[in-house]
């Protein structure tokens, strides 16, 4: 539970087993070898079980790829981890490849061109993924090798053991519709296509379906497991059964069969078509299996995905009493930096110091656990988009510096994530013009009113239009979905240059524009919002956001003179909305420094 600090890069261990993995590939006589991020389920965060590609180069970034072959180790990774990853692999023996500027189709190409071998575990990969680089493989003599067993797991002597978390229940005052209301929702949709059934491989979909909540990976209160749902809405889970007690069990109805994992293979060739099976989502096994029996299959999108995406009114409002409990956990950590800021030089502070004073704040407002390892970066580290605090990487914070802090948490009603950046002490001024830009680009992003239809793609540069005309820019998304009591980073919808998907009301996102400057410092403000319907004065359906994050934003970097007046207007809005949300949570002194630090411009 929480957060640990004791996972060092340790890059002297990887070689001997970059050289074992070599060992075991040419035993089977394959030429190379890929190694995903992912496990089974397509999850952002995986146990550790499954956290191969960590085992096998260091990388510990929540996204990326590698692949082997007896010459090159190419470790794939986006903008966000390319300072990280150069700290965390070994260097001379394994090479970063940005990506997705150079794709693993030409990768392979350069690195193979007399053809050869290239193993897969089916089960790590989505059938999209595989046919995109069968294609990008096309003509070339490399062929895909789909292997029975991982070649990591036979020579990983200490793997952990799948885990057992167990199974609760996500209340109906919370979900707003009851699993049976859901499962009769999706089962309508698969007959309204003329589907007899969806295999469902996405935990955190399956946990919605069932209004269940689960421990079997940190930070995501998800079950582990895949499930096939059909069109009557009986739905047959495939997990360890030990995850759920009799009661829960009981709770769940007759129409709900829990099956061992070992039930899932013969239950998939056992299946009468069409199958709706998701080829961006479902591993690559899935689709080979209902294709053995010559089952007809009906690729679509996971039918979960969307119901999920779009909250209900219990859900939003779990998600508002939650955030609302969360910003007073902010106050009070934000309060206590202030303290100690002019102490620095005496009284040294660190950023685990920082990390663990976030959790405990947070108990204190009833946590369940936090929704992603805290990112507290103090200057040079904050310029690592998702940098991770550890024993080792552990750096006290100096005055002068500008500390940036990415948490959240997971609670009873709902998940938040929050990024604030403050200075500490007198930094320097040239650093309020990218602050402010910053700041101007999440407040018009929050201010954005738009018809229906307009998807994320269209709304990215809003948020960036400010840093753009400085000649800025951020290498991440504007912003992820947001489960409600869910995954942190929950797909489909995005706000990113390259979701194409409509926003809906009752979506929840997170508004995150940023700024880096690589060995420095690190500039992000983050809060999420809600899409809602709003007024239009002809009628058209036009939709805006509501923010749910509820916590100051700090004003001494600001440059007033970069900032309109209707910005002004909506920061001075948005603060006395703090005050009037938070204040009753805190006590008198904390009350005293909310005030202060809301003061309007």
């Amino acid at each position: 539970m929480f957060q640990t600090y004791d996972d060092t890069p340790d890059p002297s261990r990887h070689p001997a087993r970059l050289e074992a993995l070599r060992a075991e590939l040419a035993r089977r006589e394959l030429d190379g070898f890929l190694v995903p991020r992912a496990d089974a389920h397509q999850g952002e965060y995986v146990a550790g079980h499954d956290a191969r590609l960590r085992w096998l180069t260091g990388f510990s970034g929540s996204a990326g790829f590698a692949i082997v072959t007896a010459a090159e180790a190419g470790v794939f990774i986006d903008g966000r981890y390319r300072v990280q990853v150069k700290a965390e692999i070994p260097l001379e023996v394994m090479t970063p490849v940005h990506w997705p500027e150079i794709k693993p189709g030409p990768w392979l190409i350069q690195a193979l061109p007399e053809g050869g071998r290239v193993g897969f575990d089916p089960w790590l990969h989505t059938r999209k993924e595989i046919q995109e680089l069968e294609k990008a493989l096309e003509g070339t003599g490399i062929a895909l090798i789909a292997v029975e067993q991982n070649p990591i797991d036979a020579i990983w002597p200490d793997q952990p053991a799948p885990p057992v978390g167990l199974v609760r229940v996500w209340p109906g005052d919370l979900a707003g519709e009851s699993a049976a209301e859901k499962r009769a929702r999706i089962a309508g949709l698969l007959k309204a296509a003329g589907q007899r059934a969806a295999v469902i491989t996405l935990p955190d979909s399956i946990s919605w379906l069932l209004n269940i909540r689960g421990a079997d990976v940190p930070k995501n209160p998800v079950v582990q497991a895949f499930a096939i749902i059909e069109d009557n809405g009986h739905v047959a889970v495939f997990t360890n059964p030990a995850k759920f007690s009799a009661e829960i069990r009981a709770g769940l109805g007759n129409e709900v069969q829990i099956l061992p994992p070992e039930a899932f293979t013969p239950a998939l060739t056992n299946l009468s078509g069409p199958v709706r099976i998701d080829p961006a989502t479902a591993p690559e096994q899935a689709f080979r299996l209902v294709e053995s029996m010559k089952t007809r299959i009906a690729p679509a999108q996971d039918p979960i995905l969307m119901p999920k995406a779009i909250k209900n009114g219990a859900e939003i409002q779990g998600m508002r009493a939650s955030h609302q409990r969360d910003g007073a956990a902010m106050v009070e950590v934000l309060a206590w930096l202030d303290a100690r800021a002019p102490e620095l030089d005496s009284a040294p502070l660190t950023e685990i110091d920082v990390a663990k004073k976030l959790e405990e704040a947070r108990v204190r407002q009833g946590i369940l656990d936090v929704s992603f390892d805290s990112i507290v970066g103090s200057g040079p580290n904050g310029a690592i988009n998702h940098y991770h605090v550890s024993e080792g990487s552990n750096r006290r914070i100096m005055t002068g510096e500008i500390l940036l802090i990415d948490s959240g948490g997971q609670y009873k009603d709902g998940t938040t994530d929050i990024t604030r950046t403050l200075p500490m002490g007198q930094v320097d001024p040239a650093i309020r013009r990218p602050y402010t830009r910053v700041l101007q680009g999440m407040i018009a992003l929050s201010r954005a009113r738009f018809p229906k239809g307009v998807a994320g793609m269209h709304l990215d540069p809003i948020a960036r239009a400010p840093l753009w005309s400085e000649g800025f820019d951020f290498d991440h998304g504007t912003g992820h979905g947001v489960g409600a009591g869910l995954s942190v980073h929950e797909g489909p919808v995005r706000i990113a240059r390259i979701s194409d998907i409509p926003l809906q009301a009752g979506m929840i996102l997170s508004n995150e524009p940023g700024y880096y400057r690589e060995g420095e410092y690190g500039i992000r403000i983050e809060n999420l919002i809600a899409v809602i319907p709003v007024d239009s004065p002809d009628g058209r359906d036009m939709l805006g956001f509501e923010t749910l994050t509820l916590a100051p934003i700090d004003t001494r970097l600001i440059d007033r003179d970069l900032m309109s007046r209707d910005e002004i207007d909506w920061l001075n809005s948005y603060h006395a909305r703090v005050r009037d949300e938070i204040g009753p949570l805190l006590d008198a002194p904390l009350r005293a420094w909310l005030e202060a630090a809301t003061q309007p411009l």
